[in-house]
């Protein structure tokens, strides 16, 4: 059991705790005594304000300890601990859970847990399905056979047997021939995750005119995802060139606002069968000239 009670011999040794604190610290960085707190039978901490501008908050304590029915205290331990306005380091957090979108640069490499629940096992590239398969061996050579056109004549007119595709073909094609492919809760997390940046909720999409699916700039895209999302073409659009929910939209729709063609103005009408005579000098000016007799 802990004692509440300092050990009067252990609680009177603070000049021995201020040496050690002295030794151990830099020159004049250890203040005045705080406080003496019992650790147990015959074990007191002396604590000790520690005056370093990098250390604010931080006390020095020197642990003192004596034996039982000994009356010379001896030092046990001298430790710099913080106090509850000490300014700490944040906890420390592993890499993987550091990392944000946006973190890695050029030359960076991100490698990926063996367990990853984003990733599930890809095609493993063997060509040997299992027995009970419907492309098992037997179920091939029933299948060669049946797409064999016989002729008549002998075995040797008989056309040759169309070559199969080999199921490594197959996953190639559909694009199943990697190590790790995205499993299911790596779909749900990258819909999720596009969603809530280009999604019904944003307020882009809450002031668009009209959605995404009806929209000529949207781009479709394959598989699964092809149900919900899409990507956007609109280069003056602020979501160019990224994955978007069907359901959200902006102010550049392609539909938002169709502008009339501004009206063309007749084409000028010329009578070129009329002339009209356009005198060089007013009549009134041809008379006055005449009553004065000039020519």
């Amino acid at each position: 059991m802990r004692s509440r009670t300092p050990d009067r011999l252990c609680a009177e040794a603070v000049d021995m705790a201020r040496a050690a604190a002295e030794e151990a610290a830099l020159p004049g960085t250890v203040g005045e005594h705080v406080r003496t707190v019992a650790d147990g039978d015959r074990v007191v901490t002396h604590s000790f304000l520690c005056l370093d501008p990098a250390y604010r908050g931080w006390h020095w304590a020197v642990t003192v300890a004596r034996a039982s029915r000994a009356k010379n205290v001896t030092l046990d331990e001298t430790a710099l601990l913080p106090g509850p306005e000490a300014v700490l380091a944040p906890e420390w957090v592993p890499w993987s859970e550091r990392l944000r979108p946006g973190d890695m640069g050029p030359g960076d490499l991100l490698p990926t847990d063996a367990e990853d629940l984003r990733l599930a096992p890809g095609w493993s590239g063997e060509d040997v399905p299992p027995p009970n398969s419907a492309v098992s061996e037997e179920m091939d050579r029933l299948a060669e056979a049946e797409d064999a056109d016989v002729v008549p004549g002998s075995p040797a007119a008989q056309p040759a047997v169309p070559a199969r595709g080999t199921i490594t073909a197959v996953a190639e094609e559909l694009g199943m021939r990697r190590a790790r492919v995205l499993s299911r809760y790596g779909l749900h997390t990258a819909a999720d995750r596009w969603d809530e940046s280009h999604g019904a909720k944003t307020p882009m999409a809450q002031a668009a005119p009209a959605s995404c699916v009806s929209c000529g700039f949207l781009v479709p895209i394959g598989g699964s995802l092809g149900q919900a999302f899409g990507i956007c073409a609109n280069e003056f659009g602020p979501a160019d060139g990224h994955v978007v929910s069907l359901s959200y939209g902006c102010g550049g729709h392609s539909e938002a606002a169709v502008m009339p063609k501004p009206p063309r103005p007749a084409p000028p009408v010329i009578d070129e069968t009329l002339v009209d005579p356009l005198p060089l000098r007013p009549a009134q000016a041809e008379e006055d000239d005449e009553e004065l007799g000039h020519s």
